[in-house]
């Protein structure tokens, strides 16, 4: 089983209160175990979402078995990560170049060290 890595920017809405809350969504006491079990569901055998002012580097290493498409379907279909995907909302606002409706965009991969 081979994994490939995809890598996903988002911001945040630039106030350090709600940045700070937001951490404190993510944070492994306060991550909540539907969303984490519907992550490794699709396909995502690994994921990591790192900050910088208010950006979001996400990295995810996914097996064969996940598609972006497949994933959304999922997601739409789960209450629970529904009802996460509006709270995050009020922290998350989509990047420059977003589309409507959009905010976890994904990155281009521009280097490799050979």
């Amino acid at each position: 089983m081979s994994a490939k890595r995809l890598c996903y920017a988002c911001d945040l809405v630039d106030n350090r209160e709600l940045i700070e809350q937001y951490k404190s969504y993510h944070s492994k006491e306060n991550a909540w175990p539907e969303i984490t079990k519907s992550i490794k569901d699709s396909g995502i055998i690994d994921m990591e979402i790192y900050l910088f002012a208010n950006r979001l580097f996400m990295i995810m290493e996914v097996n064969e078995t996940y598609t972006p498409e497949r994933k959304q379907e999922m997601d739409a279909a789960n209450p629970k990560v529904q009802e996460w995907e509006n709270l995050m909302w009020q922290f998350q606002q989509a990047p420059p170049g977003a589309k409507e409706g959009e905010k976890w965009l994904p990155m281009e991969q521009i280097y490799k060290l050979p």
